[in-house]
């Protein structure tokens, strides 16, 4: 497994935009997403994350060779944002 972090500072009149583009563009995830949050921050406010779980690295790779703007990156400009992305492998896992 693969997770992805956008990262991006958001003004508080485009929270809504946010959240929005988010709900909208889970309606059809990209093959391979096992799971996808939206966060806001309780330390920050400004500081808004879409965390992404992916099933491999090939079907993100796969996502990113496809052509188009991945949504997250999509979801963060329909709140006119610049974004950090990081990408890390899950090495462990719990679940309850």
């Amino acid at each position: 497994m693969v997770m992805t972090i956008l990262e991006g500072q958001v003004a508080p009149e485009k929270w809504a935009a946010l959240e929005q583009a988010f709900h909208e563009g889970i309606k059809q995830l990209d093959a391979g997403i096992i799971q996808t949050f939206l966060l806001h921050s309780s330390a920050d406010s400004a500081i808004w994350r879409i965390i992404t779980i992916w099933r491999s690295r090939e079907a993100l790779n796969a996502m990113r060779q496809s052509g188009g703007t991945p949504r997250g990156v999509l979801m963060f400009r329909a709140a006119n944002v610049e974004l950090a992305l990081s990408i890390f492998d899950v090495v462990a896992q719990a679940h309850d």
